[in-house]
């Protein structure tokens, strides 16, 4: 690591550091989507890092950082990122399915994942940074478990992403909704050290 990038981790860990008490977070479940809207729950590391591909998606209409997959209720930050809550960070993604399938929002999400990581993702260890598919119904369950097959006939070896119950959405603190546009060069940062991308175009290639 370069003179520069020690400089600009010490600001990241500083700012991080300076954020809003997570003791102070009392979340309530996500609520319904809208009539004739769909919910797609995902996990894929890093929330921050799961909502700007997703945002970009046409036909969907909100992503929320947050927590599921565990017991804890109206989890924190500090108590997920901590482990032995069984959350792991996700986000939820509200979409209308006449503009877009499930199916597609599951490209999406494989494309933007190591789905051969058992043991986090990237450079976040851990299951509270695993990669998981919550399905939201049989329908959902049934494309999910057909995706991750067709996966692993593709590249002929096993899928260590989860399929798993979908439960309560916990959405995080507000600092970390839309942490990508709040914050880009924070963000910028975080992720090409992380060696998301790295990693990404090492599993799938270059992006089209």
């Amino acid at each position: 690591m370069t003179a520069i990038e020690t400089l600009l981790l010490t600001g990241l860990l500083l700012a991080t550091a300076l954020l809003p008490p997570a003791l102070a977070h009392a979340a309530q479940p996500a609520p319904p989507p809208p009539a004739g809207m769909q919910v797609a729950v995902f996990a894929g590391g890093c929330f921050w890092c799961m909502e700007k591909p997703f945002d970009a998606v046409e036909g969907v209409l909100e992503t929320t950082s947050g927590y599921t997959g565990g017991t804890v209720e109206s989890p924190t930050y500090e108590q997920v990122s901590n482990g032995g809550t069984g959350h792991a960070e996700a986000l939820r993604v509200v979409y209308d399915p006449a503009k877009v399938s499930y199916t597609a929002l599951l490209d999406t999400f494989w494309h933007n994942v190591d789905p051969f990581d058992a043991g986090g993702q990237f450079c976040d260890r851990g299951s509270q940074y695993r990669s998981a598919i919550f399905p939201q119904d049989a329908s959902q369950r049934a494309d999910a478990e057909s995706s991750l097959k067709a996966l692993e006939e593709r590249f002929g070896r096993p899928v260590a992403t989860r399929i798993e119950p979908a439960g309560a959405f916990w959405p995080a603190e507000e600092y970390h909704q839309d942490y990508y546009k709040k914050n880009p060069l924070r963000y910028s940062f975080y992720r090409s050290n992380c060696g998301r991308d790295r990693k990404l175009k090492e599993v799938w290639g270059s992006p089209k």
